[in-house]
């Protein structure tokens, strides 16, 4: 029984990919404008707490990771 080795090279070509994605937007998420501010986001903030929860954001994120799944796949 010969193994397929072709699928696990795409996926780890993916996982590459994926990994670099990441590495960008942690060293210059910051500088994005707009990135965790946008209206949707919610941010409750009093004297000695504070609650941060990028709902808009992470939904953003979400289309356009999809999007570019959709599109690599074709």
């Amino acid at each position: 029984m010969m193994l397929e080795i072709r699928p696990l090279g795409k996926a780890l070509i993916f996982a590459g990919i994926v990994f670099i994605f990441i590495g960008i937007l942690i060293l210059w998420g910051g500088k994005i404008p707009l990135l965790g501010k946008l209206p949707g986001d919610i941010h409750i903030k009093r004297d000695t707490f504070q609650f941060y929860f990028p709902l808009a954001t992470c939904l953003l994120l979400s289309l356009l990771i999809t999007i570019i799944i959709a599109l690599i796949r074709r």
